[in-house]
């Protein structure tokens, strides 16, 4: 996660919704819409409230827990908790914060079902990988190969009664990108629900965290991003509340190197990055789950990733790939058909 400047964008406007099957619309009838940029990417927040201030009180506070979480969670701030953890590896157990400890024990959890297909541990080699984009060229064999002695989700120990955790192996850097943003979203929502709004959405790239929908609707509209270019409007709009949804793949993260290319997801196994192009679409209850799922998944491919979403209550999946033919699509039971094709999305 890159730690970036903070500031506040705020574009908000209101707008009354035209007719309301909801008995409270007329005290939450207004639209409003927030950025502001956290953890590498653009959060953005919308919400429903009766009036401006109120609005932009509760995304303010919003705004205020993702940019905590950022401190904690950033491996691009040498002075995060999680920068402090990692220099204790293989030292004595570390008591960790709520928010550190929720997240490393969601992914430890996520990391024993796909037999370790996610797995934070991954820093060392995820490190080489940066330094292979920026430069256009592979990382070199032997620093790679030396990088993956460090991974290995059971190298963590967790005692949930103390709340601490420690690092068993010297060297270990944790990475916490294919989660952290799916947890803040979560944790932005919670907030704005404390200010008693609960008709949000809460987006940061590819995760989507979401509350009760608009007063006239059922659903919040998502749109999936276009496999062929990000650019494109969104391939299929599908509807949802009251949970998460992520989206991971290749089609921004990636670099082309002797005619390959080589997406920013690595898998713990090998340390290599996936090659071929693939996008996961999760839904789940909490976004810290569909993200997770979502890199989870885009390792293990479709038969596999399959397998365990068919396994997980309340998740499901949308898997999109092609490799040296054409495009293939999975899909598991459970996710949601789309919208008709003249629905706009208010979130991708």
């Amino acid at each position: 996660m890159r730690l970036t400047r903070r500031r506040f964008l705020l574009s908000a406007g209101a707008l009354a919704l035209g007719s309301a099957t909801d008995a409270h619309a007329a005290e939450f009838s207004h639209r409003f819409e927030f950025s502001e940029p956290h953890m590498g990417t653009m959060f953005r927040i919308v919400l429903y409230a009766p009036d401006e201030n109120s609005a932009a009180t509760a995304s303010r506070a919003a705004f205020a827990r993702i940019a905590a979480l950022d401190h904690i969670m950033s491996d691009y701030d040498d002075s995060s908790e999680l920068m402090q953890l990692c220099r204790a590896a293989g030292g004595p157990a570390v008591e960790a914060s709520e928010d550190l400890y929720r997240v490393i024990a969601a992914a430890q959890k996520l990391s024993a079902q796909s037999d370790g297909a996610f797995d934070v541990t991954v820093g060392p080699v995820v490190q080489l990988w940066r330094r292979a984009r920026r430069r256009h060229e592979l990382p070199d064999p032997e620093r790679l190969a030396s990088a993956r002695t460090l991974v290995g989700y059971e190298n963590i120990r967790l005692d949930p009664a103390r709340r601490t955790v420690q690092l068993l192996k010297p060297g270990t850097q944790l990475d916490l990108g294919g989660i952290a943003k799916g947890d803040a979203a979560d944790q932005a929502l919670a907030v704005l629900n404390r200010h008693r709004i609960t008709r949000a959405l809460v987006a940061a790239a590819g995760d989507i965290a979401m509350g009760d929908p608009p007063a006239d609707r059922r659903d919040w509209r998502i749109g999936i991003e276009a496999f062929e270019s990000p650019t494109s409007p969104p391939s299929k709009v599908i509807g949802l509340h009251n949970g998460g949804v992520s989206t991971s793949g290749d089609s921004e993260q990636h670099v082309e190197i002797a005619g390959v290319r080589y997406s920013h997801i690595v898998d713990p196994k090998t340390g290599m990055a996936l090659t071929g192009r693939r996008s996961v679409t999760v839904t789940a209850s909490k976004d810290i789950t569909a993200d997770c799922y979502a890199t989870a998944v885009c390792v293990l491919g479709h038969e596999r990733g399959l397998r365990l979403i068919n396994e997980t209550p309340g998740v499901a999946a949308l898997i999109i790939m092609e490799n040296a033919g054409p495009v293939q699509q999975y899909q598991s039971p459970g996710f949601p058909p789309p919208e008709p094709a003249s629905a706009s999305a208010d979130a991708n």
